[in-house]
């Protein structure tokens, strides 16, 4: 799965588009390295997210297409 569609899919960020600029402008990296948006999420990536003051470190447990509300915190574990 892309990573823009990812970051939206586990709601770690709300929009896909948000999500894309974020990884256009270098906020988002994925193993200590920047991300593009088209990057393959795979389980067990560590993504690193600066949106504003907030930054935060995930690790990847799980990819799926579709996913509740209730059980998007399920597809990542923060660092």
């Amino acid at each position: 799965m892309r990573l823009d569609k990812y970051l939206k899919v586990s709601r770690l960020i709300k929009r896909r588009t948000t999500a894309n600029e974020a990884c256009d402008n270098g906020l988002v990296c994925v193993n200590g390295r920047t991300a593009r948006a088209s990057y393959e999420v795979k389980v067990g990536d560590q993504i690193s997210l600066r949106l504003g003051a907030r930054a935060i470190t995930v690790e990847v447990l799980a990819v799926q297409e579709t996913v509740r509300q209730a059980e998007a915190a399920g597809l990542y574990r923060e660092i």
